[in-house]
């Protein structure tokens, strides 16, 4: 009898450390799934990453929008290359002047009197551009004689750029020139006017250190 219940003892313990073998590993079981289901939670429930830059509208690009050349003379610039406008954006001002072939004259100019270094160097200015036909309302020998004299040509050339960027909204007013003299531009919107006789025919041209009005009449300085 005694033997009997010694076994029927060792029955019982066995089956009670399996059970609590069972109960802790339920347990344990239990915990790694809920470990799991926080890492696979849904998406919607994750902490999402930041959209990309590109993706947020931004005030820059309104402001490109709105820095875009204007006038009816623009349909003339090249549409690809050197002498368009992305090509010219990427040059300094003489430089991207010479790829345009309405500014042929003016290049022809710039060397005689040599201020293509200068021009090119320049940080930050405005060049009111005379186009070729601008030159061509003067008599010919008179411009021949004028680019023939450097220092006259130096003056006319320098009065037609200003010591700053001139934005289409910033152009109306009187601007100090290079050249030491004054030009005034009155207008608005699309529709400029310099010294009361020279119109903008293409407007707010970017180059790599100048912003480029390109004019219809060449100005000339006091004397």
């Amino acid at each position: 009898m005694t033997s009997i219940r010694i076994r029927r003892s060792s029955v019982t313990a066995v089956l009670a450390v399996g059970a609590l073998a069972l109960s802790l590993s339920a347990c344990g079981s239990s915990g790694g799934s809920d470990y799991a289901a926080q890492d696979s939670a849904p998406a919607s429930d994750a902490v999402q990453p930041a959209a990309p830059a590109a993706a947020v509208p931004t005030t820059k690009s309104a402001e490109q929008k709105g820095d875009q050349p204007f006038g009816a003379a623009c349909a003339a610039v090249p549409k690809g290359g050197a002498g368009s406008f992305a090509g010219m954006a990427k040059d300094p001002v003489a430089t991207a002047a010479s790829n345009n072939p309405m500014l042929s004259t003016l290049v022809t100019a710039v060397k005689q009197a040599g201020l293509v270094d200068t021009l090119n160097s320049a940080q930050n200015v405005t060049v009111f551009a005379p186009t070729n036909e601008a030159f061509n309302k003067i008599p010919k020998a008179t411009l021949d004689a004028v680019l023939a004299d450097k220092d006259k040509l130096t003056k006319i050339l320098t009065y037609h750029v200003t010591p700053n960027r001139l934005a289409p909204t910033a152009l109306p007013g009187s601007h100090k020139t290079l050249q030491g003299g004054d030009i005034k531009a009155t207008g608005t919107g699309g529709d400029f006017t310099v010294n009361g006789t020279a119109k903008v025919q293409c407007g707010n041209v970017q180059t790599a250190n100048a912003t480029v009005y390109i004019v219809d009449t060449v100005l000339m300085p006091t004397p």
